[in-house]
């Protein structure tokens, strides 16, 4: 195996977390890609292997079982011996009211964006502390859903978990001197997946994306290699990131 770094990115099979994976690729990681869709993991991973010499590491894993997330955490240990980074990028929203929505798609939110979170940084912290390291960065791909309220309760009740989770998280590395340090990123609209997914309505994403020029996935993957550069005395908390003419 190579001597690079290894970062760890969930959800990298569209979107933000493929973009984080092509940047990091790019920046010299060797990588541990995770997502549903194995298809479209093997050939991002064939992509970035070929273009840059790295070494990836694909395992499709469902977040909301906790045992296919350890497995894929052991597999990486075994790969990698180790770890550096993780980007818990994997999230989803459903536009379901607090008054008639649907149970399963409230805990489908709440297992993905905060539980499997959670775990996947456990896991992280646990592989960053091999070999007497303590060291490493987990960055959360958060939302500004987490900083405000724009209409789907539950779905800004998991961002502002987001929130909670990395400020408690940073106290708690703090109160052990760990060196592994932790970054939130809280993006405005992002042109992905996510809106039709959202909405059930491509029509519906369309007039959401098409309203003014609005981010891309590359400009959340430029934030986070802006936080994986800095020295190891700054730690980047939170980045809020929106499109120029979004109001909220």
């Amino acid at each position: 195996m190579n001597n690079r770094p290894v970062a760890v990115v969930t959800g990298a099979s569209s979107g933000i977390g493929m973009a984080i994976a092509q940047r990091l690729a790019a920046d010299g990681y060797n990588l541990a890609l995770g997502a549903r869709r194995q298809q479209r993991l093997t050939s991002l991973a064939d992509e970035l292997t070929q273009q840059y010499g790295i070494e990836v590491l694909t395992q499709a894993v469902d977040l909301r079982d906790e045992g296919q997330i350890l497995a894929w955490f052991g597999a990486i240990a075994t790969r990698f011996n180790g770890l550096d980074v993780l980007v818990n990028n994997a999230g989803l929203g459903h536009q379901e009211t607090l008054s008639t929505g649907s149970t399963e798609k409230w805990r489908e939110t709440l297992e993905v964006n905060v539980l499997a979170l959670c775990i996947c940084t456990r896991e992280a912290i646990n592989l960053m502390r091999t070999l007497g390291k303590d060291r490493g960065h987990i960055v959360h791909i958060s939302s500004m859903s987490g900083h405000r309220v724009p209409g789907s309760g539950m779905y800004s009740a998991s961002k502002f978990a987001v929130r909670a989770l990395t400020e408690g998280l940073r106290q708690e590395l703090r109160a052990d001197s760990s060196a592994i340090r932790i970054s939130a990123i809280s993006p405005g609209f992002v042109e992905t997946e996510f809106a039709e997914k959202y909405s059930g309505s491509a029509a519906q994403a369309q007039m959401v994306y098409g309203q003014f020029p609005i981010l891309q996935p590359q400009d959340i993957a430029n934030a986070v290699a802006y936080i994986l550069s800095q020295p190891d005395y700054v730690q980047v908390h939170d980045i809020l990131l929106r499109p120029t003419q979004q109001s909220s």
